[in-house]
């Protein structure tokens, strides 16, 4: 029986091998080292190295150059990199792992493998998102750990924090998701997906304030870093994690929240139209 010949019979069959399909795609991941090393443990081991490395505290008027001001808030350099290191996360969960195994199962031959079951590309794709879920929660969770109780890193107390972290995180990951999804049609091998994938998500980083903090960035590097989604998440994961006196460091003085939102919906929504044009059930020369 077809595909379409069962969802006809029932249009909830692809729905409900969802849950099966995310443990699979769990399996699957936890059995590839690199993958773990390079979109779980990543993050955590460059936090690490930073907060190491870049002691000491900063303060909004220290980070312009200026002399200290007294009553400004001042933070661990610990705390400065979190929110950075989380969005980076975001992005290497959700693009860069999803950019690299679609190219893999495509170019080795699973999808076709799989497009001659009767498994709905519905139960395929979502299985891919929800493994992505799971690991980028496991992620950050691991990471404000090691953030917290091994470097003293300051964690918000308030409640409408979290909240603004919840959408910024859930909405920034399926952003990156569906980027990834789209990106998955750029190599021409498997050989070359990592080679292809990994260079564009670690010059994303860069740029974007990750690993060298935004205001030391020239103005013109932040406008091109302005086109692209990291430099948004970034920004808005430092209006979570850091005081609001940080927000004047930023380029236009503000955390400017609604433009963090329409920056992450306009990507999401970019990457499912270049996603559902892009994406091939079977390869074209299969």
């Amino acid at each position: 029986m077809t595909t379409a010949q069962l969802t006809l019979k029932n249009p909830l069959w692809p729905y409900r091998l969802i849950p099966g399909r995310i443990g699979y795609e769990l399996r699957g991941y936890a059995r590839q080292g690199d993958t773990v090393f390079f979109t779980f443990l990543f993050p955590v081991l460059m936090y690490s190295l930073f907060a190491v490395i870049f002691s000491g505290e900063i303060s909004p008027s220290t980070a312009l150059g200026e002399p200290p001001v007294a009553g400004q808030p001042v933070i661990s350099m610990a705390t400065y990199y979190l929110p950075g290191l989380v969005a980076a996360g975001m992005l290497l969960s959700g693009l860069q792992n999803l950019a690299i195994d679609i190219a893999h199962d495509k170019h080795g031959g699973r999808l076709k493998l799989l497009a001659a079951t009767p498994m709905s590309p519905i139960t395929y794709l979502a299985g891919k998102l929800g493994q992505v879920l799971v690991t980028a929660v496991g992620q950050l969770v691991v990471l404000l750990a090691v953030a917290r109780f091994g470097f003293g890193a300051e964690l918000p107390t308030d409640p409408q924090l979290w909240l603004r972290f919840t959408w910024v995180f859930f909405g920034g990951l399926m952003a990156s998701a569906m980027l990834g999804i789209a990106l998955s049609a750029v190599p021409r091998s498997s050989r070359s997906a990592s080679a292809v994938v990994i260079p564009i998500v670690l010059v994303l980083q860069f740029l974007s304030g990750v690993y060298i903090p935004n205001f030391q960035l020239p103005a013109a590097v932040q406008a091109v870093a302005g086109f692209f989604p990291l430099a948004w998440l970034a920004q808005g994961m430092r209006s979570v994690f850091l005081p609001d006196g940080f927000a004047a460091v930023e380029s236009g003085g503000s955390w400017n929240l609604p433009a963090v939102a329409l920056v992450m919906a306009a990507w999401l929504v970019a990457g499912a139209l270049v996603a559902r044009f892009t994406f091939r059930w079977v390869r074209r020369n299969a």
